[in-house]
């Protein structure tokens, strides 16, 4: 490029910043020629070297030699790569680069190239500073987020653990080179990433190159794929070039006059307060820029919450908004790319803290610009292009948490109440900037702004009067038909007041893309120039869906304006047909009805399909055009429809005649709105009359004619008569006045009579001319209820009056049971069940929390009003994300106490900034309030629980099965929403149930391809209005058609949807098909079918569950087998119940975890003692690279051999899998040269819901980054293996090697060869340097043996039973911990029994035992007294006291000697359970109720994981309130408890009433139950011989009608001795189908839990119940 193409920017007074295209040569001639030096050392990473790096190395090696004939005289250019990411930036990456230059004798005269994004200009840059106290350095970055940021300004830092960029320097480079050819390479996500830099300084400094950016935003991102074939004049004009140089010049400038960071440099920090705050809890999953998106619209939104100083309305916020979303940047917290990012991190090892508002602030306070106290430093506009003052303005902590808080709390008070205090004097004048020569515009001192408000008093008390006068929004219903009309317009006309709202903005984005219109803003946002089309509309972009949100407006308008859109000019008349435009909506949009508007026009011949639920969006138009003529329409739903037809009738083939039909027609004066709206844009529609009576007929006459602009050339939008109620209806509510400056008698708006016809008439007066209304309201709690209101022409304005009518009660007097005078009766509103919501229902729902009763009718609502003080407080709002809703509640706020809003964003459909001007204009206080979420209970507990701190039930994307007819979808979909607490829909059922009698009589009679066509369109359907919190079970052939396959792999890709392939063998498909009659004949054969069907299964799914017949002998009894494997399974791949090892994510805590290397060829022989051999680990590693298939020579298993492993594995034991695929280089036995091969294998295990995937850092990146994008809740091992022992642990390869592997995993393992001893802890060392990542560190063989000991994450071990050990070196778990002990890592703790008498306890077996198999050196003992005294106080206190079991008499007694208590302890009122917390503190609990859980877990785990109707408990003491806790956790219906003492179970019964769902209901006489129905779990709770199967005076008689023998249920029987009970034997009598547990059983359960935790280790429950039977049978 020549330099007369090479754009020269001063920075300093030096121009130093060079930007332009290819501009490596130049680089080259530049330094060569003006930075004189021995040694030029250029340093990137390895991500840029492959792209960029031997350019440089040519032109520099070749102008050396050119201008350096000499060869002793030549200067160096040498090279250094290191590893890419955040975790380079460090302490030890700076480390490295220095001691690179030492050893490579650079000295001070060297120039050091930062080649590469922020974190090399970062790093390289602080390096420089510091290396022989400061050398020269030159940035060249590679991202545009370095070319607009951090290469400019001279910062440079590295972060610290505790925080980014922490410790770094000022220091300028020599010179910025900004080659925009850079980022042809850059993929997409990087370049909106460094755009949201250049929309800041755009927003801040020049408003030209905002415009820029609003204009090309369709274009931007996509026009650097063509970078390569452009001339160079045409790269010298690029926008993107423009865009960067204005960025640069912007904050050059600024660093020029700031280059300390005193005041003015500030503002290059707008975004980054709030930003970085959540870049430290999502880094690196939310991108920088993407951090600062949502930061600078949270900011602006604080700049125009202070309006009245800063000069920022909604107009500045919308633009910075829309602009921010064009280039697919977040804009709020709910975002689904920070949602993404948050679930990302919640799935980290260990978790990363929940992003909390409380967080949030703790990361301001800590910000480099902050101070810590109860400010906060914000960089406020004051419009595009300007901010409030020359500095960040400090901001109280209160102004930042209305915008980060998802609801507001509106602090009841009189209008005018309220005074926001004053921000703090702005800087406008820059100290010293005068001195530096000219001025640019933006440091141009302006005039004070004059607040007028502020000035306002009454009666010179210094008050605000109770008076306010305001105008609001433009009308959304206006704003929405003029933007049609102006599109559809032949010429340019300047829209005004037009609405700044999300419904708008899709419309505007709508047309644009049909090239309806061009859109400007002038007048900063103020007016919008249109340039419409005169109704020549284009299709969208091919694959470009019109996604129009819950914009109802919008979908109606736009489904006739798609019919006009003309067909490609190239295409014949059968292409014509397949073109269509797409237009789609949010899942309650998909829910709103648009079947009359769809049926008007197919029956004109318009060609319209449904993509979903017939009846709603989706929708696919063709581009028929309207013919015109008569078109008969059903108008009794929405007014909507009529003005779709109406707008649009004049681009028709033909005069239109427009007949409307129906039961009545809604909301006429909307119609004769629309009707006068297009008079004013040039058409005259005429309104039939019936001849002889005069009467107005349902017909009107639209002339074929083309739209033309006012002669003005604008059009002014009135303000919105809806979001007028809201502050009319505060002053009638708190009897204050209010007067709207827009909005009077002349409206085109049916709302506008709201006042005069609602308030009025309840005893406001009202005062309204043609363009103005004032209210003044009635004293406080004087309101009158009007009785019946027909609000039909005002449907909207219903929610106002609804709330209004809940406090009119006839100057506070009238009853509460519906008769009286406080009865407002609303009618003429059925329209508004089918809004953003059923409002009518949501206005009963929410209005019941104040107390305010309510009915509904056909087509109205009855509120009956409550005196004002009678109102309940502290309701708190579910607005069902619905504007109105909002609005309406927050009038009510204003007079009762606490009430908070929960959803405040969904206002800005209408009104944007409503808080702020709540708070600014009216007077009324707003405060911000966090929602906490809302997570119901799994019913199932389990002894290590890690549900998703994000994800609940009803949130988390559904989950959908497919796989053959008979593979066992429908059983496992049922068990799977049993475990998931989710609802199961059957779509074989669905459909039959849409299509009655049946689907197999649907295909009889209308044949195979009708019912896929039906099948697929019922899919679609599905997958939007279930894509959140279901499982369904899907049919064996919906993947048949290309359409339904597409939306199931888009489902699973862009959704989170969780499609699983349910796999069964084959030949047990076939025999189930044999017999199976109820749906249809496949007509080929079943091998067939699967044949074909299996790749597109494999296709469509995420995810594989193996439902094969269990091997023979392998099943675990204990772990529930298939049952058991289906909860593991679905709760970690929905990440509900991640089967995360818990001892991992505790490593932070010192807590030691281990995995078992398993190295049998084939596992199914050995899974009789999987459990054996698994004793003490937290997971099982599967060597795959060791599996091998009989009969098959290769060395790389098939993947239906590992799955058939896999499934085998997962019937034997619920411990997580570390799925592992070992190279021969890597001490394994997978070729090498298979990388393909082990990629799709990482990738299977992935699917197969393996926990944790060994991925090696030596596999291709882009293959890595591949997996790593599949991981969903399971956890990458990023793992690297140096066989030969060559990289020591000291070396800076070695820290580069953690670096690399730290990007990719959550967990990071390296494997080196100890070479001595000594090498161990060289190791140690390293460990204590690197914790950035949990570690897996080893050295193999017997000098490293040490290591393997030391080691605290996921230590690989071994078994005595195992074929061969994995590794040299590698050790048993036991082995480990005897070693731990001898080394003094592992003390002796000392356990008790605390209780009497307790000679005969089993408990001493059971833990004794288990400590002996763990190799552990903990000793359990009896310690029996009398009392809990002194001496149980003085063990408990004492260092090696490791816990306590506690038993009768003491289990209340020793509640006192305790810290805290487990929620089960304090529920059921007994300790049994002493655990020492590493805090110190003593933790109670109680585990008999988990010993009860499992026992029925085990024996049935069905009972546990569905609905349990009815259970029985007997007995009322201590052991009975465990027993009924425990049926009540596992969501048990009705708890039966039957005692002699009915005063006693009275007791019991009434202390767990109200608590969870469960009814606890007292039982008179066994074998007789409420309601009949019988108990599936039968506990007895008292001695055995209290018990009798005779009927005696002196026990409980036990009758044959105690148990149902026609239900697979439990009975459990407490009682130790003796072994068979008269209830247990009654069981075998009775109810041979019962499993039966004895107490001793109860007593290993409950045990096992205890043992977890004290030790954090799993017991090794066989030999351990072993030991424990052995003994008890021989006592009883």
């Amino acid at each position: 490029m020549s330099m007369s193409n090479i754009h020269k920017i001063s920075i300093l007074a030096k121009e130093s910043i060079h930007c332009g295209f290819n501009l490596i040569p130049h680089i080259s001639y530049t330094l060569l020629t003006t930075l004189h030096s021995t040694t030029y050392v250029l340093i990137t990473d390895t991500n840029i070297a492959p792209l960029y790096l031997q350019p440089f190395v040519d032109h520099f090696t070749n102008d050396i030699n050119t201008s350096f004939p000499d060869p002793n005289n030549r200067p160096r250019f040498i090279t250094h790569i290191i590893p890419p990411g955040e975790t380079t930036k460090s302490r030890e990456g700076k480390a490295e680069i220095e001691d690179f230059l030492l050893t490579n004798k650079c000295t001070r005269d060297t120039v050091i190239l930062a080649l590469g994004g922020g974190v090399i200009g970062d790093l390289v840059g602080f390096v420089a500073a510091t290396f022989m106290r400061g050398v020269r350095f030159v940035q060249v970055p590679t991202s545009l987020l370095a070319m607009v940021d951090s290469s400019v300004g001279g910062k440079t830092a590295i972060d610290t653990p505790l925080g980014k960029n922490l410790v770094g320097a000022f220091w300028q480079p020599e010179y910025i080179f900004i080659d925009v050819a850079f980022l042809a390479t850059l993929p997409k996500r990087e370049l909106a990433n460094g755009l949201a830099e250049v929309i800041k300084t755009a927003a801040i400094w020049d408003e030209s190159a905002f415009a820029l950016l609003e204009s090309t935003s369709a274009t931007l991102l996509d026009s650097l794929d063509s970078l390569p074939t452009l001339s160079l004049s045409a790269l010298s004009s690029h926008p993107l070039l423009t865009l960067i140089i204005s960025s640069v010049n912007t904050k050059s400038t600024i660093v020029t006059y700031d280059p300390k960071e005193s005041n003015l440099r500030n503002l290059v920090n707008f975004g980054h307060t709030i930003g970085h705050a959540i870049e430290a809890f999502l880094t690196p999953y939310l991108l920088h820029g993407e951090c600062v998106a949502v930061g600078m619209v949270l900011e602006a939104e604080i700049a125009r919450g202070s309006g009245k100083e800063t000069g920022l309305g909604q107009v500045g916020v919308g633009r910075l908004r829309r602009c921010i979303e064009s280039y697919g940047l977040p804009t709020s917290l709910t975002h689904p790319l920070v949602l993404r990012a948050q679930a990302q991190a919640l799935a980290t090892s260990p978790p990363a803290p929940l992003m909390t508002i409380d967080g949030l602030f703790d990361r301001m306070s800590i910000d480099k610009k902050n101070t810590g106290s109860k400010v906060k430093k914000i960089v406020l506009l004051s419009r595009i292009g300007k901010t409030h003052e020359l500095r960040a303005t400090g901001v109280p902590d209160e102004e930042i948490k209305k915008v980060l808080a998802e609801g507001v709390t509106v602090v009841s008070g009189v209008p005018g109440g309220y005074v926001k205090p004053s921000l703090p004097k702005p800087l406008r004048e820059l100290p010293g900037a005068a001195e530096k020569g000219p001025l640019p515009p933006q440091l141009v001192p302006a005039p004070e702004p004059v607040d007028a408000t502020a000035a306002q008093t009454a009666n010179g008390t210094g008050k605000l009067p109770h008076s306010i006068t305001l105008a609001t929004p433009g009308s959304k219903s206006i704003s929405n038909r003029a933007l049609v009309l102006a599109a559809l317009s032949n010429g340019t006309v300047k829209l005004k007041n037009l609405l700044h709202s999300d419904d708008t903005q899709v419309m505007m984005a709508a047309l644009q893309a049909l090239k309806a219109a061009t859109f400007e803003w002038t007048d900063n946002g103020e007016t919008l120039i249109v340039t419409g089309s005169g109704g020549h509309l284009s299709l969208p972009l091919q694959g470009t869906e019109l996604y129009l949100g819950n914009a109802g407006t919008a979908a109606r308008f736009l489904t006739t304006v798609c019919t006009l859109v003309s067909p490609s000019a190239s295409s014949t008349p059968a292409q014509t047909i397949s073109e269509r435009t797409i237009i789609t909506g949010n899942a309650r949009m998909k829910q709103r009805p648009i079947a009359p508007l769809v049926e008007a026009l197919s029956k004109a011949n318009a060609s319209i399909d449904y993509l979903g639920t017939p009846g709603c969006l989706p929708l696919s138009i063709a581009p028929t055009g309207l013919p015109g003529g008569t078109l008969t329409l059903d108008a009794s739903i929405s007014s909507q429809y009529v003005s779709s037809i109406l707008l649009c009738a004049p681009y028709a083939r033909e005069d239109t005649t427009l007949v409307l039909t129906g039961k009545a027609v809604i909301s006429q004066l909307y119609i004769d709105m629309t009707i006068a709206l297009m008079r004013d844009f040039g058409i005259e529609v005429t309104r039939e009359q019936d001849p002889d009576s005069g009467q107005l007929l349902n017909v009107y006459k639209i002339p074929r004619v083309t739209y033309k602009v006012p002669s003005s050339g604008e059009f002014t939008i009135e303000s919105d008569a809806s979001s007028a109620t809201y502050p009319l209806a505060i002053a009638a509510i708190t009897g204050t006045t209010c007067t709207l400056s827009s909005i009077g008698s002349s409206s085109l708006q049916g709302d506008a009579r709201f006042a005069k016809e609602v308030l009025e008439p309840m005893g406001c007066t009202v005062v309204q001319t043609a363009t103005e209304t004032t209210v003044t309201g009635p004293p406080l709690g004087t309101l009158k209820a009007m009785g019946e209101v027909d609000m039909e022409p005002m449907t909207d304005a219903f929610l106002t009056a609804a709330v209004v009518g809940a406090v009119a009660t006839d100057s506070g007097k009238g009853g509460e049971g519906g008769e009286g005078k406080n009865v407002l009766r609303i009618r003429g509103i059925a329209n508004q069940r089918v809004k953003e919501c059923n409002r009518i229902k949501a206005m009963r729902d929410q209005l019941a929390k104040f107390g305010v009763e309510t009915s509904e009718f056909e087509d109205g609502i009855v509120i009956y009003g409550r005196p004002l003080a009678s109102l309940k407080g502290g309701a708190s709002i579910h607005c069902y994300d619905d504007h109105r809703v909002a609005m309406a509640f927050s009038v009510l706020a204003t007079v009762v106490d606490g009430t908070i809003i929960e959803e405040k964003r969904c206002v800005e459909k209408t009104w944007p900034n409503w808080w702020d001007d709540l708070e600014n204009k009216i007077g009324i206080q707003v405060q911000g309030v966090d929602i906490p979420p809302s997570h119901p209970p799994v019913p199932a507990p389990t002894v290590t629980p890690s549900p998703s701190k994000l994800l609940s039930p009803s949130t988390t994307p559904s989950i959908f099965l497919i796989g053959m007819r008979g593979s066992g979808k429908s059983h496992i979909g049922i068990l799977a929403s049993r475990a998931l607490c989710l609802p199961l829909l059957d779509f074989d059922a669905h459909f039959a149930s849409l299509h009655p009698p049946s689907l197999r009589t649907f295909v009889q009679t209308h044949g195979w391809p009708a019912f896929r066509a039906a099948e697929t369109e019922l899919l679609l359907s599905l997958l939007s209005s279930h894509a959140q919190g279901w499982v369904v079970s899907l049919g064996g052939g919906v993947v048949e058609t290309p359409e339904a396959r597409e939306a199931l792999v888009k489902f699973g890709k862009e959704q989170g949807g969780k499609v699983v392939w349910v796999k069964r063998e084959l030949e047990v498909i076939e025999r189930y098909l044999e017999k199976e009659g109820e749906r249809p004949a496949y007509g080929e054969e079943v091998r067939d079918v699967f044949k074909r069907r299996e790749q597109w299964f494999e296709q469509c799914a995420g995810y594989e569950f193996g439902n094969y017949d269990a091997p023979g002998g392998g099943v675990n009894a204990d772990a529930g087998g298939l049952d058991e494997e289906i909860e593991r399974f679905f709760g970690h791949v929905s990440g509900l119940k991640p089967n995360l090892a818990p001892n991992v994510l505790k490593g932070s805590e010192g807590v030691r975890s281990y995995f078992l290397s398993l190295t049998y060829p084939d596992v199914t022989p050995a899974l009789p003692c999987i459990s054996e051999v698994s004793t003490g680990v937290d997971a099982l590693e599967l060597r795959v690279d060791l599996l091998r298939e009989l009969g098959s020579t290769s060395p790389i298993p098939s993947h239906a051999y590992i799955c058939h492993q896999v499934s085998a594995l997962r019937r034997t034991t619920l411990l997580p899998f570390v799925f592992t695929v070992r190279t021969v280089s890597q001490g394994g036995a997978f070729p090498d040269d298979a990388t393909k091969e082990a990629s799709d294998l990482l990738k299977l295990a992935l699917r197969l819901g393996c926990e944790y995937v060994d991925v090696e850092t030596t596999l291709p990146p882009h293959l890595i980054k591949e997996i790593v994008s599949l991981k969903g809740t399971s956890h990458i091992i990023a793992s690297f293996h140096d066989w030969s022992g060559s990289v020591a642990w000291d070396t800076p390869t070695m820290s580069s090697t953690y670096a690399v592997a730290a990007q990719y995993g959550d967990i990071v393992k390296l494997i080196s060869k100890a070479t001595s001893f000594w090498s161990n802890f060289t190791l140690q060392s390293f460990v204590a340097k690197h914790t950035s990542k949990p570690l897996i560190a080893i050295n193999m063989g017997v000098e490293g043996q040490l290591s393997r000991v030391l080691n605290t994450c996921f230590t690989p071990v071994t078994h005595p039973l195992l074929p061969s050990k994995a590794a040299p070196g590698q050790l048993s778990f036991v082995e480990i911990q005897q070693a731990l002990h001898l080394s003094g890592l592992l003390p002796s703790k000392k356990f008790y029994l605390f209780g009497t008498p307790i000679a005969h306890s089993m408990s001493p077996t059971l833990h004794n035992t288990a400590f002996t198999a763990l190799g552990l050196p903990h000793v359990y003992s009896l310690f029996e007294t009398t009392t809990v005294g002194d001496e149980i106080t003085q063990v408990i206190k004492n260092p090696d006291f490791g816990g306590a079991s506690v038993t009768i008499p003491f289990k209340l007694d020793i509640i006192p000697l305790l810290d805290e208590l487990s929620p089960a302890a304090r529920s059921i009122g007994a300790v049994n359970t002493i655990v020492p917390l590493p805090t110190g503190k003593l933790y109670g609990d109680n585990t008999d109720y988990l010993g009860i859980v499992s026992s029925i877990r085990t024996r049935a785990p069905g009972l546990v994981s569905g609905k349990l109707r009815a259970a029985l408990v007997i007995g009322a003491g201590g052991t009975a309130r465990a027993a009924v806790y425990a049926l009540k956790a596992i969501g048990t219906e009705d708890v039966y408890v039957f005692n002699r003492t009915a005063a006693k179970a009275e007791a019991l019964a009434s202390a767990f009433q109200g608590e969870g769902e469960s009814r606890v209901r007292v039982v008179t006489e066994l074998g007789k139950w409420p309601d009949g129905v019988a108990p599936s779990v039968i506990i007895s709770t008292v001695p055995a011989n209290a018990t009798t199967t005779t009927q005696t005076p002196s026990a409980i008689y036990l009758p044959p009608a105690l148990f149902d023998s026609s239900l697979k249920g439990v009975v459990v029987d407490m009682a130790y001795k003796p072994s068979q009970t008269p209830l247990l034997q009654l069981a075998v009598e009775t109810a041979p189908g019962w499993a039966r547990v004895r107490g001793v059983e109860v007593l290993l359960e409950q045990g096992y839990v205890q043992f977890e935790e004290w030790t954090g280790r799993r017991s090794p429950r066989e030999v351990v119940k072993e030991r424990v039977l052995e003994r008890y049978d021989q006592s009883v």
